[in-house]
């Protein structure tokens, strides 16, 4: 990790993330809010610190949950939308993002375990009308570990203003693989990792194709009904959040010149589907990583392609492969945290885990930055404020 950002960590961590004005008297901030007594005075303290003061520029709102024997804690600050200043709602559902990958990668290792989807076939094998010849030996296991070589879609947006304006186009799938797939490749696949969308495109039609269902139905059908998983859904083409949820906003050129916040709530998720679309709650995430941890959503050899990076370097960094199937792994504290991040516009998301299960993190946080080339403060102090500064 370059030397700024682990600056920025350290910084986050003692000043609990003040990165940044609050919005102003109109919105004024609220203090983090704990749903439950900490387990750790602590880790309370530390955590509530990293939250509070929101809103703020970087962050309208923050959903913080830490569970395991470490201790927990639950907390929440900001506000509900800066039109009313209303406190942020707990329990409100938010757009998770890239954290969908790993209810990807899940369904598709569960198929895998009742053999209808073998890790080692090349995907052509299952979408011999959409993969061409070029692509022809990149195995359904490299889909998820993100070392495929196949290059992003070609989509038009190349600022958040642009994707603003064209925030309720709608992409199908097949049209996202076909844009990919018509390009050369990256590299020869299994020589580099490159952390895109595209494989888990294909890897959710994949889903289809071996079911005969829809993908949306299979991770009700296999992840979010067995485990109660309530107020998470994936919203295929509505662009709307359904159910309570806290507003997101994003800054951006405004019709004036100027720079300001849009309400981006409201926003198409099609061109993510299958890697980006989810929305949920963070005691849903909780339940669903707890499980997970626990080997109860996925089983045996089968779980451990999610804890196995591949030995390989990054195709942009050079540095090594930091993705496997579905997870990620970051050194923390001294230690392995293995999970996700995701963020859509206006939202941030995050699961994360030592993977004995002694301290897990979710989060939602409505990043006005979400998409940003910079880690949000905000998000940043949560993490390191849950597990520690990185090694």
């Amino acid at each position: 990790m370059r030397t700024s950002t682990r600056t920025l960590l350290a910084t986050a961590l003692v000043l609990g993330v003040a990165a940044g004005p609050a919005l102003g008297p109109a919105v004024a901030a609220r203090p983090a809010t704990a749903a439950r007594p900490a387990q750790d005075a602590g880790l309370a303290k530390t955590m509530a610190a990293a939250i509070a003061g929101l809103p703020r520029a970087d962050a309208t709102a923050a959903l913080v949950r830490v569970g395991g024997t470490e201790g927990s804690w639950q907390g929440s600050s900001g506000v509900r939308d800066l039109e009313s200043g209303a406190p942020a709602d707990p329990a409100g559902r938010f757009r998770a993002g890239s954290v969908t990958k790993v209810f990807t990668a899940a369904t598709v290792l569960l198929l895998a375990a009742e053999r209808r989807i073998d890790l080692d076939r090349p995907a052509r094998a299952y979408l011999p009308d959409l993969v061409p010849a070029r692509y022809s030996r990149v195995t359904v296991r490299q889909l998820l570990n993100h070392t495929h070589g196949i290059p992003a879609a070609d989509l038009p947006d190349r600022t958040v203003e642009e994707a603003y304006e064209h925030r309720f186009d709608v992409h199908a799938p097949e049209e996202l693989v076909r844009s990919a797939t018509a390009q050369p490749r990256e590299f020869r696949p299994g020589a580099r990792q490159h952390y895109l969308n595209i494989g888990y495109t294909i890897a959710g039609l994949i889903v289809e194709r071996v079911t005969g269902d829809s993908y949306e139905r299979q991770v009700e059908r296999r992840i979010l009904r067995p485990l109660g998983l309530g107020d998470t859904y994936l919203p295929g083409g509505a662009a709307g959040i359904s159910g309570p949820y806290n507003h997101g906003y994003q800054s951006m050129r405004l019709g004036d010149g100027t720079t300001g916040l849009r309400d981006v709530s409201a926003w198409g998720t099609s061109d993510a589907w299958a890697a980006g679309d989810l929305v949920s709650t963070t005691a849903d995430l909780e339940r669903f990583t707890r499980a997970l941890f626990a080997g109860r959503v996925v089983r045996g050899p089968l779980l451990e392609e999610m804890f196995t990076l591949p030995e390989v370097t990054d195709l942009e960094t050079g540095a090594p492969a930091a993705y496997s199937v579905g997870l990620s792994m970051k050194r923390l504290g001294g230690r392995e945290v293995w999970g996700k991040t995701g963020g859509r516009w206006g939202y941030n998301a995050a699961i994360g885990s030592t993977r004995d299960g002694s301290r897990t993190l979710v989060y939602g946080v409505n990043s006005t930055d979400a998409k940003g080339r910079d880690a949000n403060p905000t998000t940043l102090g949560v993490m390191v404020a849950a597990y520690g500064l990185p090694d």
